[in-house]
């Protein structure tokens, strides 16, 4: 049983696939060979070819060979930044029309989350698939493999404030109660000590599960579109009244997506 910190990795992103690349190759001029010429990642290819498909009389494999150049190659008609693609996008999530951005998926690894999180996390439903490390399964006794269970502590216990932090002072019940982490680590232990008693006297993990407390970590792989994702930070970002460790989820997903579709990152500046 250890106090862990939360990581978050991308694991898949918006990809084109290979037949699709040589479609489009065959249809491009031979200078414009593919789609890193234009300019488009694989998420702008997906993105213009959904949203071109709702006006466009080309059908939706044609759209980034016949259409691709003059929104890639062209600056924003608009006056803003970037080009002509990125002014379409904008004007799409401005307008409301960002179904058309659910077409571009990710999947994250997040571990070392707490329970509680968790369950602020799967509140988010529409867009989101969640598959999340069973307590039923996974045995969190300090025999088992996994060495009992690993916990979260939240921010205002582990650095104190006015409001979570006690100053070490005795009571009027003569009672030193310490700091607030030592008091929060205290029952971490002994929220372990009963799960093994449970474990130990023939209770099922299932149920000896009932004791494990909410800073309890848990690990999982999530698949989120664009229009959810943005959706989600923009109720969960710093400033929103969000609670701390699911802001800094948030932050990591935005940091994450912006890594590798840079043009997303207007986006989650604006929800």
């Amino acid at each position: 049983m250890v106090e862990t910190k939360m990581n978050v990795q991308l694991l898949a992103k918006p990809a084109l696939t290979e037949s699709f690349y040589s479609h489009i190759s065959r249809k491009l001029d031979e200078q414009d060979t593919d789609l890193q010429i234009i300019g488009a990642t694989d998420g702008q290819a997906v993105a213009l070819t959904a949203i071109r498909t709702c006006y466009s009389a080309n059908k939706p494999t044609e759209i980034v060979a016949k259409e691709g150049a003059k929104y890639f190659g062209s600056k924003a008609s608009d006056g803003g930044t970037g080009t002509d693609a990125d002014r379409l996008f904008r004007h799409i999530v401005r307008s409301g029309h960002s179904s058309t951005l659910e077409h571009i998926s990710f999947t994250f690894a997040i571990e070392g989350v707490s329970r509680a999180l968790l369950a602020q996390l799967t509140r988010h439903r529409v867009g989101f698939s969640f598959s999340v490390q069973s307590q039923r399964y996974v045995r969190m006794g300090s025999d088992d493999r996994s060495g009992g269970f690993d916990y979260v502590v939240p921010g205002k216990v582990e650095h104190g404030s006015e409001q979570a932090h006690f100053q070490r002072r005795e009571m009027s019940d003569g009672v030193d109660y310490g700091y607030a982490d030592e008091i929060f680590r205290e029952a971490m232990d002994n929220a372990q000590y009963y799960y093994d008693m449970l474990r130990k006297s023939g209770v099922p993990a299932e149920d000896a599960r009932a004791v494990l407390p909410n800073a309890a970590a848990t690990n999982l792989v999530m698949t989120a579109n664009l229009t959810a994702l943005l959706s989600f930070y923009s109720k969960r970002k710093k400033g929103r009244g969000a609670q701390a460790e699911i802001t800094e989820l948030a932050e990591a997903l935005r940091r994450e997506v912006v890594d590798v579709e840079p043009w997303t990152s207007q986006f989650f500046e604006e929800v």
